[in-house]
């Protein structure tokens, strides 16, 4: 793979600690401009599309804002082997999405000139979030920063020929795309008018969701107003997009707040600690979990003493405890076909929430090519064996009702093989049984739990049986609830 990354010996380099990238990376302004560099994204119709059809961001946010910060960090990290193997795997992922829009026009996830714009946005967002924050930046760490943002899309594509080679030129395709190309997009909406009004709570907030409906109630509106200020003005006059009154000045204030940071001691603001505690669950084995779990008891006696005060309607807490191991253990059908089955949060199963179940696997799994196909093509069979015994109205596919009605026929020889791909993936030394290391690299690194294993290993038959059980049984508790159950 060629890349532009070829930079003289007295200047920085592209990637890595050094970089103007890594600047930014644990800096609080950049979650401002990630949520509008996204909406910008959405914004263009074949992002949107691919968005709409195939991403689980409304769904499980958390688990997707994981995924991107960790990709991130290997494509701009110092390691140029970890950089061309991320690069592969982004490639590959993004090759397996396309079709047509709800307009009849086809989309492509690996077009060249929809990902070029999905570098610009990032580019464009960060040197905005500098501007409206009081800090603009001086023409040559802009252009420092706009080297690495070109060698970044050099990376995925090869060169970065679609993003024009001078600083200057690229101001004049930014205005062109944002006055010529962007639309009102279903994808641009949800992320403006839903996402933050249904945001599931992370697993540090899990079951606490009074207090969760409160920060959101007011957190949410005022995030989608200061968003939708900070978007240039072009596009927000040609979607329609209103402005709620003061919204600029709450958005200069944000931007103001946010900037403040840079007075902090350094290592103070960490973004990858922050995102491993909002996704680590209480009860995994993690040692980080202790920490969650003491911060979650104080958190539910600030959500109860709310709950006393300001009791919201349509928001409770849980109620008492089951009171048998099986009610324990069981959950209803309509649940898990929300919270598992229904990845993309469209109301339906169809392949591209089995594709999001082969794609979350492979990706915490860290599969190569081979695996990887093997992992796809098994869910693949998974699906034309659901849509066959459980797509009763023949549109393609299944309704929750459709699948409350057959729940046994989960279970099929196509799910097993799913199953058996997985141990097979783990197995690396092909001896039949998974051992302490690969054991570990699976349920510890990948999934963030353990599972009570018996003798010196844990066999296929029991992986199989295990997963079965999660995928068919609908049984909680599992160690893969957090992975394709939580948000």
């Amino acid at each position: 793979m060629t890349t532009e990354t070829t930079e003289p010996a007295d200047e920085a380099p592209l990637f890595g600690p050094e970089s103007q990238f890594s600047a930014f990376f644990d800096d609080p302004r950049w979650a401002l401009a990630m949520i509008r560099a996204t909406v910008l994204e959405a914004a263009h119709p074949q992002i949107g599309a691919a968005l709409v059809d195939n991403s689980t961001f409304v769904t499980h946010p958390w688990r997707r804002l994981r995924n991107t910060f960790l990709s991130m960090r290997r494509m701009f990290g110092t390691d140029p082997a970890v950089r061309e193997r991320e690069a592969a795997r982004l490639n590959r992922l993004h090759a397996r999405m396309s079709g047509s829009d709800s307009h009849g026009r086809a989309y492509d996830a690996t077009d060249r000139a929809a990902r070029a714009w999905v570098v610009a946005t990032l580019f464009e967002s960060a040197v905005t979030m500098c501007r409206l924050s009081g800090q603009p930046l001086d023409q040559d760490t802009m252009e420092r920063m706009y080297a690495e943002y070109r060698a970044f899309l050099a990376a995925l594509d090869g060169d970065a020929a679609e993003l024009p080679k001078e600083l200057a030129d690229f101001w004049r395709y930014f205005d062109r795309i944002v006055e010529n190309e962007l639309e009102n997009t279903e994808a641009a909406r949800v992320i403006l008018y839903r996402l933050f009004d249904h945001l599931p709570a992370p697993a540090l907030l899990d079951g606490m969701p009074t207090l969760w409906a409160a920060g959101r109630a007011v957190v949410g509106p005022l995030l989608g107003a200061i968003t939708v200020a900070s978007l240039p003005e072009p596009y927000r006059r040609r979607a329609g997009l209103p402005e709620m009154p003061g919204a600029p000045t709450l958005m200069q204030g944000a931007y103001l707040a946010a900037g403040l940071a840079r007075f902090l001691p350094e290592g103070w603001i960490n973004a990858e600690t922050i995102i491993e505690a909002l996704s680590l669950a209480p009860d995994s084995d993690d040692p980080r979990a202790r920490t969650v779990t003491a911060l979650r008891a104080r958190m539910r006696k600030a959500s109860a003493l709310l709950r006393l005060l300001t009791p919201l309607s349509g928001d409770t807490d849980p109620g008492p405890a089951p009171s048998t191991a099986t009610e324990e253990n069981r959950r209803s059908s309509e649940e898990f076909f929300r919270r598992v089955l229904d990845q993309t949060g469209d109301g339906h199963l169809d392949w591209p929430d089995l594709a999001a179940m082969a794609r979350e696997l492979a990706t915490r799994l860290d599969l190569d090519e081979p695996e990887e196909t093997q992992l796809y093509d098994a869910f693949a069979a998974w699906w034309r064996e659901l849509q066959a015994a459980l797509d009763t109205d023949g549109d393609g596919r299944v309704s929750a009702e459709e699948y409350a009605a057959a729940v046994p026929s989960l279970a099929g020889p196509a799910l097993i093989r799913v199953a058996e791909v997985l141990f097979d993936a783990t197995d690396r030394d092909r001896n039949g049984s998974i051992d302490a290391d690969e054991y570990r690299t699976l349920f510890r690194t990948a999934f963030h739990r353990d599972l009570t294993t018996t003798g010196d290993g844990y066999g296929r038959s029991a992986f199989v049986g295990d997963f079965l059980s999660f995928m068919a049984g609908r049984r909680t508790g599992t160690a893969y609830d957090p992975l394709l159950a939580d948000a």
